[in-house]
């Protein structure tokens, strides 16, 4: 058998019950996806802020400034090639009174001559200026202080030579604004997002708490309670799981009732050669005529043959089983060249009971990729069992086909298999009734483990030469 009853339920409780060798967290990990956005996003929320925030905060001094300078424009006279700039001192000293920033202003000519104002602002290159009438806005630095300028444009008779205006302001008032308009917008974040987080926590705790009465339930549960959980009591994101849950405990349940009804037909085969065992050994030991006292020890040595016998192949079926559920280490067979070697160990069990055994080859390499012990079982398997419901003086041939697969076939002269038991051979323990040879009724259900394992396929047909029994196994060809 491939595990005990104890090994498995000790298992499963291990898988479902304990926890894994890496700690992982679901709760921890929707919190970092939700919280490592917000905090990845914050930055850029503070960076954007300040832009929009100095943006708001130019509004309403850009709008002064170009007042200002549209003042300015219209103190501007221009009577033929001469012109002027009428800004009394009052209105020069009205337009620089500004308590927290330093207002300058400049009036030139295209070809650089000082109007009015301060000679120290940044002047534009002519290749920038053009004909538009409103009112444009640049940034500049004025003795190293960064400064927001409205410049204008005013038109002369010639388009190309317009008189430019200029009104410049220190950012003093407008970085001041923009401050109270950054703290008044990120300030509150700053109580949010701990309150953020709070809630998340708290929502978390409280939209996991099914997985957590889950987690109880499945505790509860004896070890030998293998029912499914009700998927009516299950959250919908939950149930995919919790479903493919209760299949696994089906399929183990199943497997543990296989097993069960496994050990006790194992027993019971087992109990049958012993008993007979003992039976011999206790008349064996009373019996005092030296040739009665020969026949039951030539009774007990086949008795114990027949036990080891059964108890061989109860592990070539354990192992065969285990390699299902463990990976085992497959290298590259050539099918037909083993094939041939089992079938000449074969010989000595045809001679014995006078029986032609044949080999057919296909002559081509049948490389597979498979585990070569079980391979020789199996075969060794199918060439006995073709032996052994074979009368005296039949033929078993075995043969070796290259065609779509590559296909083992055991055929032999035997006393067949009626249609009705061909769903039957496999099973363990089933044997055909009538028959008179001997055997555990194995033999055959080690073969379509191997098989299995190999994703080989097995199919039970008539003798097409007459009586008798064909089996085949066809082998998928490994893609090169």
């Amino acid at each position: 058998m491939s595990k005990t009853i104890e090994s498995v339920e000790s298992q499963e409780r291990q898988s479902v019950f304990s926890r894994p060798e890496d700690p992982h967290s679901l709760f921890g990990e929707i919190l970092d996806w939700m919280l490592a956005p917000l905090l990845f996003l914050w930055p850029i929320s503070i960076v954007a802020t300040n832009h929009v925030a100095n943006q708001i905060a130019d509004l309403p001094y850009d709008l002064q400034l170009s007042e200002q300078v549209m003042a300015i424009a219209k103190q501007v006279k221009i009577q033929g090639a001469e012109t002027s700039v009428n800004l009394p001192p009052p209105a020069r000293d009205l337009l620089r009174s500004d308590e927290e920033d330093t207002i300058y202003f400049q009036v030139v000519t295209p070809h650089g001559a000082l109007l009015a104002g301060d000679a120290d602002m940044p002047r534009i290159e002519p290749t920038k200026i053009d004909a538009e009438k409103d009112v444009r806005f640049r940034d500049e630095s004025i003795h190293g202080e960064e400064t927001r300028v409205a410049y204008l444009f005013v038109p002369t008779e010639n388009p190309r030579t317009p008189i430019i205006v200029q009104v410049a302001e220190t950012r003093r008032k407008r970085e001041h604004l923009a401050s109270k308009i950054i703290s008044g917008v990120l300030l509150p974040q700053f109580a949010i997002i701990p309150l953020a987080v709070i809630l998340v926590w708290l929502g978390l705790t409280r939209g996991l708490a099914p997985l957590k009465r889950l987690q109880s339930r499945i505790r509860r549960r004896r070890p030998d309670d293998l029912s499914p959980i009700h998927l009516r009591t299950v959250p919908d994101e939950l149930r995919p799981v919790i479903a493919a849950f209760n299949d696994m405990m089906a399929r183990l349940e199943d497997n543990l009732d296989a097993q069960h009804r496994f050990i006790a037909a194992a027993a019971h085969q087992l109990k049958t050669p012993l008993t007979g065992l003992k039976t011999q050994t206790e008349l064996a030991l009373r019996e005092t005529d030296d040739s009665q006292l020969r026949d039951y020890l030539q009774r007990i040595a086949a008795g114990v043959d027949r036990a080891s016998h059964l108890t061989y192949q109860l592990l070539q079926l354990a192992r065969a089983e285990a390699s299902h559920e463990k990976p085992l280490e497959m290298a590259p067979v050539d099918l037909e060249a083993l094939t041939r070697e089992v079938t000449a160990l074969c010989v000595p069990r045809a001679l014995a009971r006078s029986i032609d055994l044949g080999f057919e080859e296909s002559g081509t390499p049948m490389k597979i990729i498979g585990q070569v012990l079980l391979l020789r079982e199996m075969i060794d398997n199918l060439v006995d069992n073709a032996i052994k419901y074979t009368p005296p003086g039949g033929s078993v041939t075995v043969r070796m086909l290259n065609s779509t697969d590559w296909t083992l076939e055991v055929e032999d002269t035997g006393i067949g298999i009626d249609k009705e038991d061909r769903h039957q051979v496999f099973e363990r323990f089933f044997r055909v009734l009538g028959t008179g040879a001997e055997g555990s009724g194995l033999g055959l259900a080690i073969v379509r483990e191997i098989a299995e394992l190999h994703q080989a396929r097995i199919v039970v047909r008539d003798n097409p030469l007459g009586k008798g029994t064909l089996i085949r196994v066809a082998f998928p060809i490994p893609k090169t």
